[in-house]
């Protein structure tokens, strides 16, 4: 697990840009396609502009590379709080990325229940053939909570499954759609973006020792390589 700690969130999400797309440059020089998972968040949307400002000098096809979501609030498909938005605002649509390489977990205008949603987006993993996640991006919630995997909550103790429907979230909207630990596990790499005192403790818990239940954080690492891309302040109760 590697710590990339930076004075301010531009310069956090400049570098955490040029590594992500360096990972998706090895991949298909390497002649792999990449699976990719994005996230939502505060951190989110800075860094799908700087990746779409960069992409052209990068290197990667971004036609030939397949974009997921950890996880899916379960509301109508136009709600400013579907996390798919930025990705697709900021930086799939404005780098032209096909229709067909673009996977997003079933709005609730679209399905009845969120337990439909969570199947669906489950069948389009499998569809998709997808071997393994190339790069996995989070945020980190304050209580350390990751995609929509929260402590001591059911939905986070679901195993031998792709996706879980999620029931009361502590954090609103109440309903959403995740990616299991199982999934996740298949990452080649992960990486962490988070910023501001605010999410210094939980940092700094998903580093230490425990229980998953506890931390959520804790229990997603990549197969070859974990990055936290921190600001000052985030890192700040980091030894």
């Amino acid at each position: 697990m590697t710590d990339r700690v930076h004075d301010d969130v531009t310069a956090l999400v400049e570098d955490a840009a040029a590594w992500f797309l360096a990972r998706l440059a090895t991949a298909q020089a390497e002649g792999r396609v990449p699976h990719v998972v994005l996230t939502g968040g505060s951190i989110a949307a800075p860094f799908h502009r700087e990746v779409a400002r960069t992409a052209s000098t990068s290197g990667v096809d971004m036609s030939r590379v397949d974009w997921w979501w950890g996880d899916e609030r379960f509301v109508p498909a136009d709600s400013d709080e579907r996390n798919c938005r930025s990705g697709l605002e900021d930086l799939l649509h404005p780098l032209g990325v096909p229709a067909e390489r673009i996977h997003v977990a079933a709005a609730s205008d679209a399905v009845a229940t969120v337990e439909e949603a969570a199947q669906r987006y489950a069948d389009q993993i499998r569809a998709s053939g997808v071997p393994e996640f190339e790069v996995a991006l989070f945020g980190i919630g304050p209580d350390g909570h990751v995609a929509s995997l929260f402590p001591h909550h059911p939905a986070a103790a679901i195993r031998h499954a792709l996706t879980v429907p999620v029931h009361d979230s502590p954090k609103p909207p109440p309903q959403r759609v995740s990616l299991t630990y199982e999934a996740l596990a298949s990452s080649r790499a992960v990486a962490f973006l988070a910023a501001g005192d605010g999410k210094a403790d939980a940092v700094a818990a998903a580093h230490g020792e425990g229980s998953w239940e506890e931390c959520p954080a804790r229990g997603v690492r990549g197969r070859d390589e974990t990055v936290w891309f921190l600001d000052a302040a985030a890192a700040s109760g980091l030894t």
